[in-house]
């Protein structure tokens, strides 16, 4: 797709819905425009991913709450109470009141889930496995527990185009027993986004940007391609020259694209 075109969407939807966060920070702009480029390879692609889902995360559960929580914190010898010997102190802390899962839409989805582990180390991580057929999802993965002991679940995918899938995730997931959807994206299409609004308007959306166009054969341009794809590597592109400075190359990393895909 050759055409020079307007990357964002126009923010009608995102400013009259309080359950819609796109960021505007411009790290995550520049960041974003790295996860689109042709040119980035699937090592950086990864790398990338992984530092936007941690930002896009942090954001996300901001909406989670915190109970109080008993602690003793060190205290330094010079600062112990006179008369006592105690080298501790109690004080009350915080700690997050809601149990927590990720639910990663396999495959690229998994691309999101370490960064996300690092912001909420003890949730636990639902895989459900999703494939397009003629424009609609087909799972052929599903690793929910019986029971749902959980009070949200952040249904992670690296780009929402019809949305197709994502609205057939939480639906498994509302039938599971989640009271509280939180979806994180990095990029959105505009039509998508309005299809989860329509069909799920509790469900909270957590974007990195919002592209405007969505073809008929359901993908959001300009986009980032085929994210599980370009996260995995596959197909695989071999590179004899990876090791040599881009003056000294034969051939540029769009050909030798090309040349994989011919």
């Amino acid at each position: 797709y050759s055409q020079t075109m307007p990357i964002t969407a126009e923010d009608t939807i995102m400013n009259s819905n309080d359950n819609i966060h796109v960021s505007n920070h411009p790290v995550m702009s520049h960041k974003i425009s790295i996860l689109r480029s042709s040119s980035t390879i699937p090592s950086a692609f990864r790398a990338v991913l992984r530092e936007l889902t941690f930002h896009l995360g942090y954001e996300a559960t901001s909406t989670l709450t915190t109970k109080p929580v008993a602690l003793t914190v060190p205290v330094p010898k010079k600062g112990v109470i006179e008369g006592t010997n105690d080298d501790h102190m109690d004080c009350t802390g915080e700690a997050l009141a809601e149990k927590v899962c990720l639910v990663p839409i396999l495959r690229s989805g998994l691309g999101m889930v370490d960064s996300m582990l690092e912001l909420v180390p003890n949730a636990a991580v639902h895989h459900i496995g999703m494939y397009r057929r003629d424009m609609m999802p087909v799972q052929y993965y599903n690793r929910l527990p019986k029971k749902c002991e959980v009070d949200v679940a952040y249904v992670l995918d690296p780009i929402i185009a019809t949305a197709n899938t994502v609205l057939s995730v939480v639906g498994i997931l509302k039938k599971w027993g989640v009271t509280k959807i939180h979806l994180v994206s990095v990029i959105g299409s505009e039509e998508g986004i309005n299809s989860i609004v329509k069909m799920h308007p509790d469900v909270q959306i957590t974007v990195g940007t919002v592209d405007k166009e969505l073809t008929k054969e359901g993908l959001v341009l300009p986009g980032l391609g085929d994210a599980g794809d370009r996260l995995f590597g596959t197909p695989m592109i071999e590179d004899d020259e990876a090791l040599l400075h881009p003056s000294k190359r034969k051939r540029s990393l769009s050909n030798l694209g090309d040349s994989n895909h011919s």
